[in-house]
């Protein structure tokens, strides 16, 4: 009979065990899927830029920002605007992928993907191509993007 006890203890103790482990892999699942959508949406209003409304556009870049970031935005807004309305610069962007490629104790790195069509004085017929945007989202302070960085191709190069 203590044998039995036994065995129903630790199978009891396994059990617990299993469950938090599914509950865990649950809630990383649950963050990580959290964090690739606040990055997917800041990237594709990031990429979407018409040269008629730059402060609008300034406005999406700073949305979901944390407040050093957004200060950043708004530092380098008019060094923008003399590059876009120049070039008659809009694109529009649609999501292919996101990925958290990692997680430091609520500060997610995400790489984000997607398909940007631009026009503009050089090329009104339209040009397509792939941006990526490295986007950091800080769980800890309410889900806010920290750090944008690699954006590849949804910016005008003079």
């Amino acid at each position: 009979m203590a044998v039995l006890l036994v065995a129903v203890a630790v199978l009891a103790l396994f059990l617990r065990d299993a469950r938090s482990d599914l509950r865990a892999g649950a809630d990383r699942d649950s963050n990580n899927h959290h964090a690739e959508q606040v990055a997917t949406d800041y990237a594709v209003g990031a990429a979407t830029v018409s040269y008629r409304d730059v402060p609008g556009w300034v406005g999406k870049l700073k949305a979901g920002t944390s407040t050093e970031l957004a200060g950043k935005f708004e530092q380098t807004a008019p060094q923008l605007q003399q590059l876009l309305v120049p070039l008659q610069w809009t694109s529009t962007a649609t999501p292919i992928t996101a990925k958290v490629v990692s997680d430091q104790g609520g500060i997610y790195k995400v790489n984000v993907f997607v398909d940007v069509t631009a026009t503009n004085a050089q090329n009104p017929q339209g040009k397509q191509s792939t941006a990526t945007y490295n986007v950091t989202v800080n769980r800890d302070q309410g889900w806010k993007i920290t750090d944008v960085g690699g954006v590849d191709g949804a910016l005008p190069v003079k």
